[in-house]
């Protein structure tokens, strides 16, 4: 569902795969200011601490990754700072790739562009949804990258050492 105040995407946990949720992989993260920009920063769930996209250590099942995000960090003696989401932290030890098609879609209306189009339709086996900001598309399929990841243009691919922030806005 898209927020009326923000226009970003809200959480739908229910949408998301079962065989991702049953992988103990799971991040919190907030949005915060880098360089000028907004970026999702992840973060172990219920601490204040950022996770780490290399040290499952910092990674949580999906159940714990949901509760987090709904209750906040729990921090002594300071209010809690919200979480704005959850995240799938991509590893060597999953058959998981990730495909980010950056700015393809009109938030508003919704339409794709043909470039991004074109690369949804090649992969139909793949989890596709709407990415935060409702302006991207994730695609999560089986699959390897080489080297772990690669970036040309708007589209990231990724098989281990990074995470998507998930919403569960399926196409």
């Amino acid at each position: 569902m898209i927020t009326e105040t923000t226009g970003l995407i809200t959480l739908i946990p229910e949408n998301i795969p079962e065989e991702l949720k049953e992988r103990p992989q799971w991040v919190c993260w907030r949005y915060e200011e880098r360089d000028g920009k907004t970026t999702k920063v992840p973060y172990t769930p219920f601490t204040a601490f950022r996770a780490s996209s290399t040290d499952p250590k910092t990674w949580t099942p999906f159940e714990g990754a949901l509760v987090a995000c709904e209750v906040g960090p729990e921090v002594p003696f300071a209010p809690p700072i919200p979480y704005d989401g959850i995240g799938f932290v991509f590893s060597d030890d999953d058959p998981y790739a990730g495909i980010d098609l950056d700015d393809c879609r009109g938030p508003k209306s919704g339409k794709i562009a043909p470039w991004a189009q074109e690369i949804i339709n090649r992969i139909p086996e793949g989890y596709t949804e709407i990415s935060p900001s409702g302006s991207g598309i994730h695609i999560i399929t089986c699959g390897t990258v080489r080297g772990g990841g690669m970036r040309k243009g708007p589209v990231e691919m990724y098989s281990r050492g990074r995470y998507f922030a998930l919403t569960g806005m399926m196409l």
